[in-house]
């Protein structure tokens, strides 16, 4: 399979290209020429497949210049029985009547990052001894919270890699930030920013396409890759919790093969969504794909009117993974929603980057109306449901699937469309422990600290605190660098000590 770029049509890279340049040269995302096609009858047979032979069967497809032997090398070290406290991996748990949720959060981070962030250091390490001529690959990556400590912790003395993160200093919770800040590696290096995560991706990205710095990287034997969802091994292995899914919902009964299912996804930067996008143009019955965001609400108001507007209020909310105004995915599915049309692309991202807004033509957002719904989810929101599925269901969940959970009940309310339907669950809730806490407890916010407000839900709950998390008690803080959005290039070579 050869990969294109959302920008220049004319590219044709393999899997392996695309994932150690993580961007193409002109700025563009890349993304398959096609599509491979899954039969129901394929798709049956992954039922009775554990979760690693079930990634096999859908990465194969995409990574068509690995060989077996390294494909099994990836697969198989991603997702070992000793870095997941679910032998399932990503299990699917029934609340109650057709609402089920896709736990995606027993990885070693406590957070559905794991899920590609695992495999992608595999992915870079083999494609860097096909493509990169035995350059130390630098990794840069921007973070709104679950990315960073994933990708530190996936690349952590990775051979041949240097990675280089940054977050928001107001902009992630304690949990988070501690989980980077006291992150162990010799190859690793975190710095929070004056700014918000959109400040961090956008000077990310312009790093990423400046020929002087690249040059300067060059001189060094370095080249840079990218850890977020921009690059297509971050997005690939997303696809295949979906197929995971729905062959787990076969086999508890749930629903027959063949049945239609409803996908809703809490997101910022539209990379989870999109993994379920392809797998619907795979063949996964999927019927409605439902975007949920907080109350940075850009990507709602897009879907359901077709302007794309980043000129708004940014809000600090308790799901700070989604505070996202710039949804870099939304550009792959723009460039496929428009019969692969990048001088289309290149218009509206070019307005984005000049105008901060761009507005796609009706016959576009019909279409991708037909295939997406979507809705928000306010603070106080937020706070009930996690309050009334607690109390209802004895379901605890974080902030961010909270957002999903209120939103899929709105949308069941209005439209009637009650079929089985998957929730991604994104996030442990006590990488938020403040925020669920203060749910359950009606809006009373107890005078702890963090770890104290962790032991706290646990009592309250009685759901298990993850090994990852309590371990972070006692860790060293490693990490104090701060720097102006501005001044991240400079920071770069500081890191990396150039």
């Amino acid at each position: 399979m050869l990969y294109t770029s959302t920008r220049d049509n004319s590219i044709r890279v393999t899997a392996s290209q695309a994932i150690a340049q993580g961007i193409s040269e002109e700025g563009g995302l890349f993304v398959p020429c096609e599509l491979p096609k899954f039969s129901l009858d394929k798709i049956t047979s992954m039922t009775s497949l554990s979760y690693i032979e079930r990634a096999k069967t859908v990465l194969r497809e995409f990574l068509t210049d690995f060989t077996e032997e390294e494909l099994d090398y990836c697969v198989n070290g991603a997702y070992a029985a000793e870095k997941f406290s679910s032998s399932k991996i990503a299990p699917v748990v029934n609340v109650h009547g057709n609402e089920n949720i896709l736990e995606l959060w027993h990885g070693p981070t406590c957070a559905f990052k794991d899920m590609a962030l695992q495999l992608l250091p595999y992915l870079m390490t083999v494609s860097a001894k096909k493509t990169a001529d035995g350059k130390t690959i630098v990794i840069l990556v921007a973070t709104s919270g679950d990315t960073g400590k994933a990708a530190l912790e996936g690349f952590k003395n990775v051979e041949n890699t240097k990675i280089l993160v940054f977050y928001p200093v107001d902009g992630v919770s304690p949990m988070q930030k501690l989980q980077m800040t006291t992150q162990e590696g010799e190859n690793v290096a975190v710095c929070a920013i004056n700014g918000n995560f959109d400040d961090a991706q956008s000077a990310v990205k312009s790093i990423f396409t400046n020929d002087e710095i690249k040059a300067q990287l060059a001189e060094k034997n370095m080249m840079f890759s990218s850890a977020n969802s921009i690059n297509w091994g971050r997005l690939v292995p997303q696809i295949v919790y979906y197929f995971s899914a729905y062959c787990d919902l076969i086999e508890q009964g749930r629903i027959k093969a063949g049945d239609e299912i409803n996908v809703v996804v809490p997101t910022g930067n539209f990379g989870n969504i999109l993994a379920g996008y392809y797998a619907k143009k795979m063949g996964l019955p999927i019927k409605k794909l439902v975007c949920a965001s907080n109350t940075n609400n850009v990507l709602t108001d897009f879907l359901k009117t077709g302007e794309y507007n980043r000129n708004r209020k940014f809000y600090a909310t308790t799901s700070p993974s989604m505070d996202i105004l710039i949804s870099s995915n939304l550009e792959r599915l723009l460039y496929h929603m428009s019969d692969e049309d990048s001088n289309t692309v290149n218009e509206l991202m070019s307005a984005l980057s000049k105008d901060g807004k761009y507005r796609v033509s009706p016959q576009l957002i019909e279409k991708i109306q037909e295939e997406f719904s979507a809705g928000y989810c306010d603070e106080k929101c937020v706070d009930e449901t996690i309050k009334h599925n607690f109390d209802d269901y004895k379901y605890l969940c974080d902030t961010h699937t909270a957002v999903a959970v209120d939103v899929y009940e709105n949308y069941v309310k209005e439209t009637g469309d009650d079929i089985p339907t998957v929730i991604d669950s994104t996030a442990s809730p006590y990488k938020f422990s403040k925020s669920v806490l203060t749910a359950l407890l009606g809006g009373k916010t107890p005078s702890l600290s963090e770890f104290d407000m962790v032991d706290e839900l646990n009592k309250v709950s009685d759901f298990d605190v993850p090994k990852p998390l309590k371990a972070l008690k006692d860790k060293k803080v490693r990490f104090t660098d701060v720097c102006d959005k501005e001044n991240m290039s400079e920071m770069v070579f500081k890191l990396l000590n150039l």
